[in-house]
């Protein structure tokens, strides 16, 4: 009789424990209709009311974390991914380096390696401009309560001189010249480039990153992680993350993650982007641009320096507009690559001289490239 009762209490418990597999989407969220399971985990189940009672925890509140995640096999239908290669692809959920170890790479990559390589480029950045070479005056400054004020409270200019000769005859400042007056600021229309510009595109990413010793280490560090397996590889991904068109407004394919951080846009009836100094000069220089005030200015006293700007760009208004000041087309366009790659869709610590920088970065997360890659969306210095 005892054995009996063993047997029965044992196959209750079997019977449950294999019910629960059967009934709950651990491990199966996105996935097709499969009839040997008794409910369902994928979006055709809320039309035909047969998800699994955990469907809404596990596959809806949890489809942007790594939570119980970590590790699975690719699925097209999830939101964000949890695997050694989602961050080759810039698709990882957010909580990933932190629930489930990874940097974004193949390898894990620390906060402190991310400050150490910066500093290195940092110290590489030979093209940047001395004092001798930038003038800058950065006149009022004002609270982060008034930056909405649209005052101006500055009578001059902020760049009061550049020399243009020394700087804009080298290779990757004439490369990133030939670039910014490729675009459309308006978004909801579509951006047509000619066999040039496209030609423009590809040089300005050959020339700052495989042309100078700075994109050269970036490169050399990426490759020691496992992010890529080649040169060409890493020319090619930044070619198509920074340069692929996508819709912001209409339907249109009216932007890309370079011309939202170097040229700006306009959207929504202001300006949106715009975090390059060289963009800023220009336009300041032809009229274009009327320099407000600054609400944050960087405690470096050489450059590169970071501001924080209150400005209008041709009757549209900017009410903080981040920039590195004085840095290399290379080291801005390296510093966002790098943040990118490693920090998709978060703050990014950086170590400049010493001293910290923190970049956010955004993942644009409309449309992708290549196997499911996520252009950028935005980057910018993080002002206080």
């Amino acid at each position: 009789m005892k054995v009996f009762a063993l047997l029965a209490l044992w196959a209750t418990l079997f019977h449950q424990g294999y019910s629960n597999s059967l009934d709950s989407c651990r491990g199966r969220c996105g996935y097709g209709t499969d009839n040997s399971f008794s409910c369902q985990c994928n979006t055709s189940c809320e039309r035909f009311r047969d998800c699994c009672s955990d469907y809404t925890d596990v596959c809806k509140a949890g489809a942007t974390s790594c939570k119980g995640r970590c590790g699975e096999k690719y699925n097209s239908q999830n939101e964000c991914h949890c695997n050694s290669k989602c961050g080759q692809h810039n698709n990882c959920c957010s909580d990933y380096p932190d629930l489930c170890g990874g940097g974004g790479g193949g390898d894990v990559i620390t906060d402190a390696e991310i400050m150490a390589i910066s500093e290195t480029l940092y110290v590489l950045d030979s093209n940047k401009a001395s004092a001798s070479e930038l003038i800058i005056d950065p006149q009022a400054l004002v609270p982060d309560s008034q930056t909405s004020s649209k005052n101006d409270l500055s009578s001059g200019h902020l760049f009061q001189y550049l020399d243009e000769e020394a700087l804009f005859s080298r290779p990757t400042y004439a490369a990133l010249l030939a670039v910014l007056d490729n675009y459309d600021r308006m978004t909801g229309q579509a951006e047509d480039f000619s066999a040039q510009q496209l030609v423009e595109q590809e040089a300005f990413v050959k020339e700052t990153m495989s042309n100078t010793e700075l994109g050269r280490e970036l490169f050399a560090f990426l490759y020691t992680k496992g992010i890529y397996a080649s040169e060409q590889a890493f020319i090619q991904d930044l070619t198509m993350m920074w340069f692929g068109l996508y819709s912001r407004n209409n339907n249109k394919m009216d932007s890309s993650g370079f011309e939202h951080i170097f040229a700006g846009e306009v959207k929504g009836g202001k300006v949106s982007g715009f975090h390059n100094w060289i963009q800023f000069y220009l336009l300041e220089k032809k009229g274009k641009l009327n320099y407000y005030s600054h609400s944050f200015n960087g405690p470096w006293t050489t450059y590169p320096d970071v501001m924080g700007m209150q400005f209008m760009w041709d009757g549209y208004f900017k009410q903080v507009g981040s920039a590195v000041i004085g840095c290399s087309p290379e080291f801005d366009f390296a510093l966002y690559s790098l943040c990118y790659i490693t920090r998709p869709g978060k703050q990014c610590r950086l170590s400049l001289g010493g001293r910290e920088l923190i970049i956010q970065t955004y993942t644009w997360e409309n449309s992708f490239y290549g196997d499911g890659k996520k252009y950028i969306g935005s980057a910018f210095p993080a002002t206080p």
